[in-house]
């Protein structure tokens, strides 16, 4: 299995990044995790019109899933005719969000929602959805499988023992680090310590979605647009 990260810029962009996009590659199939503003941008920097299988959206916030406006047009207008869009798996009732971006999905995308701790098949990868706890938006962390190979990805979430369960034996945990310090009352986003003790059982912590005005803690890794690990 090959992680690609596309863009992992926080709710706001990072100077010259993209927001949340994180492609995965196994034999054959392409199976995209969030596509935010500028994720198609990046994609097309590599191919012409991009040859995507399956996209999984975490959350409706629109930095998780934006671009996906520009994919439908585009779709419309720039691949040959009859080239097929991705299927889009959307979590429950973001039917309803993804709508209020355009009108014309059905017209392109073969959609479905996923149901919270049901695993489903894409683009030869097993997705297994998790909900976290991001404010008072639903939100689902994924653990995807292939080829005997495991990405976690934390998606935007506050603390919660589910992510130690999403963590447990992946090759890498794709985890959120948004603050610096921890917050009162609700919480919606990580520190980078608090990402550390969530991956504890992963081999390896990748952070993302960290604003670039925030240092690195010394021994932890950092996404970055571009970065490429073979797990």
């Amino acid at each position: 299995m090959k992680l690609t990260v596309v863009g992992c810029s926080p709710a706001w962009p990072n100077p010259g990044r993209a927001h949340s996009g994180y492609l995965l590659s196994h034999d054959g199939g392409r199976l995209l995790v969030d596509c935010g503003p500028g994720v198609l941008s990046r994609l097309r920097e590599a191919e012409d019109w991009p040859r995507v299988d399956a996209i999984a959206i975490t959350h409706m916030h629109i930095d998780h899933y934006g671009d996906l406006a520009a994919w439908l047009w585009g779709q419309l207008h720039v691949p040959a005719p009859g080239t097929r869009a991705p299927k889009l798996w959307l979590p429950p009732g973001g039917r309803d969000d993804l709508y209020h971006l355009a009108s014309r999905f059905h017209e392109v995308f073969e959609i479905e929602e996923y149901i919270d701790a049901t695993p489903f098949e894409t683009a030869g990868f097993t997705v297994s959805p998790r909900r976290v706890a991001h404010y008072t938006q639903p939100t689902w962390g994924f653990r995807i499988e292939a080829g005997g190979k495991v990405a976690a990805f934390s998606s935007d979430t506050g603390p919660t023992p589910t992510l130690a369960e999403l963590a447990a034996g992946a090759d890498v945990f794709v985890c959120e680090a948004t603050l610096e310090h921890e917050e009162p009352g609700p919480r919606g986003h990580l520190t980078a310590a608090e990402a550390a003790t969530a991956a504890a059982g992963a081999k390896r912590l990748l952070l993302v979605h960290r604003p670039a005005e925030l240092p690195t803690p010394p021994g932890l890794e950092l996404g970055y647009d571009g970065l490429e690990l073979q797990l």
